[in-house]
């Protein structure tokens, strides 16, 4: 037993550091992408701040201000650098401040967007998938299963827009767009979009949660359980679905990334000034620095999340606990 510990321990050695090397790895080829790609956009920086009809001279002299005239080879350096010695890359060509300063500065509402649309979609997944395996082949499990088959496809804009016809203009529960004011009216305000965000995101969850618990349902564990009076609750929380959700939180973990850009879109389709906000100004503008400095945070963002949570999905997972 002693060996088999010490093997599990081994074992999760190396896959924490097999996880913390693909976590690296990403974050370089975000770099790499974000750095050259970004520059493959037609259109000349100097030219879009100063305006179509700025002198050669102050034009040129803009380049040399920002190292917009030096080889790509020597930007890539000082992009380096400003990530490993600061933090940070560099000054935004259109406000003139450092990026790490206007991310910070528009990070908490969506942080606090990003937040909500997970939780609504883990309280909506638990309560969906559960509804529909207790009561399987009803009506209500064939909605559960029908029905995101027609929504899944919309894209996100597009059910924020539905969203704002129907919840702010026709039933006028929630504003329009914008931030309120006071802690309570942006959580107010936040909510529809959170669920915009959230909505293209549960289908798949729930379908995934749905199949593990019906087979976590019918184990002979389960059965043994409830022959030997084990309150219904205790074998809920304690049993089933501590076996049923570890598979649809590493798939939560996979599809973050596409909550965070869903959350950057509805930020633009709700008139939300954050992170989304932002970066499409930012793209519009070819503010090289700003767009790296959005890209690189998001990315780092979604690589810490999917790192705690593969954790907590090894610690949650009945397999992985080796008793003396």
């Amino acid at each position: 037993m002693n060996e088999l510990n010490n093997k599990t321990r081994h074992g999760g050695r190396s896959g924490s550091i097999g996880t913390a090397a693909r976590a690296l790895l990403v974050i370089l080829i975000v770099m790499l992408a974000v750095f050259f790609l970004i520059r493959l956009v037609p259109g000349d920086p100097a030219v879009m701040i100063l305006g179509e009809h700025a002198t050669e001279e102050s034009l040129q002299a803009l380049r040399e201000r920002l190292g917009l005239d030096l080889p790509v080879s020597a930007q890539f350096l000082r992009f380096l650098k400003n990530i490993f010695t600061k933090g940070d890359t560099g000054e935004s060509l259109k406000y003139g401040v450092s990026c790490r300063q206007l991310v910070l500065q528009y990070a908490p509402v969506s942080l606090a967007l990003t937040g909500m649309a997970m939780l609504i979609t883990v309280v909506m997944t638990i309560l969906l998938a559960y509804l529909a395996a207790l009561h399987k082949d009803g009506l209500f499990d064939h909605l559960v299963r029908l029905v995101p088959a027609f929504t899944q496809g919309m894209p996100v804009f597009w059910t924020g827009l539905l969203f704002i016809l129907f919840f702010s203009v026709r039933l006028r529960w929630f504003p329009v767009g914008g931030l309120g004011e006071g802690v309570g009216g942006m959580i107010h305000s936040l909510i529809l979009p959170a669920i915009t965000v959230s909505f293209g995101q549960i289908p798949p969850l729930v379908r995934s949660l749905r199949e593990r618990l019906l087979e976590v349902l019918s184990a002979d564990f389960v059965t043994m359980l409830r022959a030997a009076k084990v309150p219904s609750r205790r074998i809920l929380m304690g049993h089933v679905l501590r076996n049923a959700f570890v598979p649809t939180l590493m798939l939560f973990s996979v599809n973050l990334s596409y909550m965070i850009g869903g959350t950057l879109v509805v930020e633009q389709v709700f008139g939300i000034r954050g992170i989304g906000k932002l970066l499409f100004e930012a793209i519009s503008n070819r503010d090289f620095p700003l767009v790296q400095a959005i890209a690189l945070y998001c990315a780092v963002f979604v690589v810490a999340i999917s790192l705690i949570t593969e954790l907590i999905a090894r610690k949650a997972d009945p397999r992985g606990e080796v008793k003396a």
